[in-house]
């Protein structure tokens, strides 16, 4: 019987952990804060690369996107 409730601790202890990952993960920077660095393939089309001055790469990150500003929409489908 011991070794159900030792399984279970286990479990709870992981689930409660992942669960807080996941709330920190998900939380928007705060206002005036920094987004965090990420990198992004860089789009199929020629005239897109263009455009964004990210010719010849495969990847980029936000600050290589040569405009003064840039503007991300970010949206979550549940």
């Amino acid at each position: 019987m011991g070794t159900i409730y030792k399984y279970f601790a286990i479990f709870l202890g992981v689930l409660l952990v992942s669960a807080g990952f996941a709330r920190a993960a998900s939380q928007p920077p705060a206002v005036g804060g920094q987004l965090p660095e990420f990198t992004l393939p860089v789009p199929k089309s020629d005239e897109h690369q263009e455009y964004l001055g990210l010719a010849g790469k495969d990847v980029f990150k936000i600050a290589e996107i040569n405009a003064e500003i840039v503007i991300i929409e970010i949206f979550s489908m549940y």
